[in-house]
């Protein structure tokens, strides 16, 4: 599980217009639409070709705990691509994206200025340049650590320097020990 990617997916997933299917026989219909056939569905899910045309039929209606998660899954994950999209490129041109967070924060700045890593709630805007980043940073496929790079340096910017108005010899902030993130757009 990846906080920062479930967390900006999450985020993208406000802005849908109609909830996604909730059934399997409809979340299962939805995917033979989206991939074009029961094959590539079945391959997708790890299931046989054979249950899923019971599922489409209706002949199953309960799937195991394991095919659900991957059936939402990947439902949500193709759910309404043009909002999808629309959403993102308004966070990353003119909205930008409030990060709500509770982890320890601390920053390394010149000898004799260190600030102790402590444990902080915050809920700051951040600017469009870095919801860009985080959402491009996602679509190549970072890991998680690497989104959170970009979200700590995000918060140098904004919390600790304030837009460069202050502690402007801030070199690095760290942020660890995530215990709570979410994202809104």
């Amino acid at each position: 599980m990846t906080v920062f990617g479930d967390g900006l997916e999450q985020a993208v997933q406000k802005a849908f217009t109609r909830p996604a299917p909730k059934s399997a026989g409809a979340q299962m219909r939805y995917l033979v639409k989206q991939l074009k056939g029961t094959k590539a569905v079945a391959q997708t899910l790890r299931i046989s070709q054979r249950t899923v045309e019971r599922y489409v039929k209706g002949q199953i209606k309960k799937p195991r705990p394991d095919l659900a998660a991957r059936l939402e899954r990947e439902v949500k994950s193709r759910w309404q691509p043009q909002i999808r999209a629309k959403a993102k490129q308004t966070a990353a041109t003119t909205g930008g994206i409030v990060i709500d967070t509770r982890a320890r924060l601390g920053y390394t700045a010149p000898i004799g200025s260190t600030d102790q890593d402590r444990i902080r709630h915050l809920t700051v805007a951040l600017p469009p340049q870095y919801a860009a980043r985080l959402f491009q940073a996602q679509e190549a496929g970072a890991s998680d650590a690497q989104l959170q790079q970009i979200a700590a340096e995000a918060l140098k910017e904004v919390y600790f320097q304030d837009g460069g108005r202050r502690a402007g010899s801030l070199e690095e902030v760290r942020f660890t020990d995530v215990q709570h993130l979410e994202f809104e757009l």
